[in-house]
């Protein structure tokens, strides 16, 4: 019997070469088709999504996985399967992050074959309602010298165990991978780079054929969440003599808790960016130590990065705040980069605005003097000689009435002297009003200025054309309105947390200043309410007191503007 064993056996292996020998040409040929697949496309998911599905049909797996690694080398930024439904992807859980076997090759980065993944000494086992897997094979996919990420390719097909072909298959198939994802994200990011020069493009096209500053921060906004796939995007610019911030734009997720707060340089994500004159950027927003939860702005927010608007240091014109939803991808140094390139050539439109803008206003000036001049040289200067000459004319006159109708033509002239004088007065000193601080950096100063006696710095919102349309005999008693209420806080209200909001629509103006602590008493002394109410009633407006959502106190104190008041300024201008 064993000469027969022997020839039976040497039959069968000579048949399983044979086998192998048929098979090397179309695991070639697959191998082939394979690579074609992964190259053929170039968006980035779909190269992806080909390479694991090349790869399980390549070695003949049940289940495939690539796995990208993060940008900070030691987890799993992206997951993609195949073999599993969707059904057991959301029994299993939330995607592998990296540890266990998927760890041991981002560790190691070196082809990975084992007969049984649970005798591994770093396997950690399976997560509920995952399948069995047994046999396993690994191999790392580079992106010029990089480790971009893993393939994972577990269970072949028959129980048959991974071999030395199928892993050099695998590493064959990674190499090619490798190629089309370094194509796939340069084309990606020659996309991208060439949607932020259209931004670039509409901006500077706004801001030089004279659109508005909030149409054109509205711009950089919409633009910047857009192409970043941010849930929310703000612009904030610097609030005139003070060390601060005033949210001007916000778009996208719960951007209403955004619009108009006034933000200090410290604490805040914004003001970092803007006193460091970089890029500061968070994992999550939520829980950044370096950032105040106060005022709530961040909830359902997670990766975050705010980019100075300008081209370097000593040159910052504002800050753009990206926020992408919990759970979502951190911005890439790569995605900063471009971002920054966006807010300097941002920067860059805006001051070629403003120097447009200056030049127009120098030669208004210019013609302004110009009139002046030939109105003082040559109009005066006849009308005077016109008068003396009436005058002298008028000694000759011996009819009583028509001497008379003489001297009031002269008075008549030197009254129109006076006037035109004051006409040149007023066109050298048109500009006299923009001298000096807004209502805006008042407000700001105002609240800075309570934060000792408070004990803690009040919330500011400022929302609305103030320093524009609120004319300033109403905006010089909004300021002792607040000094009073924010001193009623810190007298009676025994509060830790106070919150000042000044708003207008072009119709009225109103101050609400709100805080947690006991309330208005019943019985208090009302003087300081008094003086307010009376304010207001001057300015035919009203004071309302009530309760915030805290339980504290409520002030409101809203007057209307004068009808017409813009349009009235901008005839006397014109």
């Amino acid at each position: 019997m064993l000469p027969h064993l022997k020839l039976d056996d040497l039959l069968d292996e000579l048949q399983a070469r044979l086998d192998a020998t048929r098979g090397t040409p179309d695991r070639v040929h697959g191998l082939l088709s394979a690579m074609l697949s992964v190259g053929r496309d170039l968006d980035l998911d779909h190269v992806l999504r080909s390479v694991v599905e090349a790869a399980a049909t390549l070695v003949d797996a049940e289940y495939a996985a690539l796995g990208v690694v993060g940008s900070d080398g030691v987890s799993l930024s992206a997951f993609h399967t195949v073999g599993m439904s969707e059904r057991q992807i959301a029994d299993i859980g939330p995607l592998p992050e990296g540890h266990g076997i998927l760890g041991e090759l981002i560790r190691h980065p070196e082809p990975l074959r084992l007969h049984e993944l649970s005798r591994h000494p770093a396997s950690c086992g399976f997560p509920a309602g995952h399948p069995a897997m047994n046999s396993f094979v690994g191999v790392p996919i580079r992106v010029r010298d990089q480790v971009f990420g893993n393939l994972y390719l577990t269970e072949k097909r028959g129980g048959a165990p991974f071999d030395e072909e199928d892993e050099a298959l695998l590493s064959t198939l990674a190499v090619a991978a490798g190629v089309a994802i370094d194509n796939a994200r340069l084309y990606e990011e020659s996309r991208l780079r060439e949607r932020w020069m259209k931004a670039n493009a509409e901006i500077s096209h706004g801001l030089m054929s004279g659109s508005g500053r909030t149409e054109v921060l509205d711009l950089i906004a919409e633009h910047a969440r857009d192409i970043s796939c941010s849930a929310l995007a703000a612009v904030a610019m610097p609030v005139e003599g003070s060390r601060s911030l005033g949210v001007e734009i916000a778009v996208g997720m719960d951007a209403e808790a955004h619009r108009g707060l006034v933000l200090p340089l410290e604490k805040t994500l914004m003001g970092l960016a803007f006193s460091r004159a970089t890029p500061v950027n968070s994992a999550d927003v939520t829980q950044d130590e370096r950032i105040s939860p106060e005022p709530p702005r961040f909830d359902g927010l997670g990766p975050a990065v705010a980019v100075p608007i300008g081209t370097g240091a000593g040159d910052v014109r504002g800050v753009v705040l990206l926020a992408r939803e919990a759970g979502g991808p951190a911005f890439s140094d790569r995605e900063i980069s471009m971002l920054r390139g966006f807010a300097a050539q941002a920067a860059i439109a805006m001051e070629l605005a403003e120097r447009r803008q200056d030049a127009e206003q120098i030669a208004v000036l210019q013609d302004r003097d110009r009139i002046a001049r030939d109105l003082h040289d040559l109009a005066i200067q006849r009308l005077f000689a016109t008068g003396m000459t009436l005058q002298s004319a008028g000694q000759f006159i011996t009819h009583p009435e028509a001497s008379e109708r003489v001297m009031r033509v002269v008075d008549d002239l030197d009254e129109t002297i006076k006037i035109i004088r004051s006409a040149i007065f007023g066109l050298r000193v048109r500009d006299r009003d923009a001298i000096g601080s807004g209502l805006r950096a008042e407000v700001v100063r105002v609240a800075g200025e309570a934060t000792a006696e408070l004990g803690f710095t009040p919330g500011v919102r400022m929302e609305g054309l103030l320093d524009t349309d609120v004319p300033p005999e109403i905006a010089d008693h909004v300021v002792p309105v607040l000094v009073e209420a924010l001193a009623n806080v810190a007298r009676h209200a025994h509060a830790g947390r106070a919150d000042v909001e000044l708003t207008t629509d072009g119709r009225e103006v109103r101050l609400k200043v709100s805080d947690n602590g006991t309330g208005i008493a019943a019985d208090g002394r009302r003087s300081g309410l008094r003086n307010m109410a009376e304010r207001a009633e001057q300015l035919g407006g009203l004071l309302e007191l009530g309760t915030s959502r805290s339980g504290g106190a409520l002030v409101c104190w809203h007057v209307p503007l004068p009808a017409g008041e813009n349009d009235a300024q901008g005839k006397r201008d014109t």
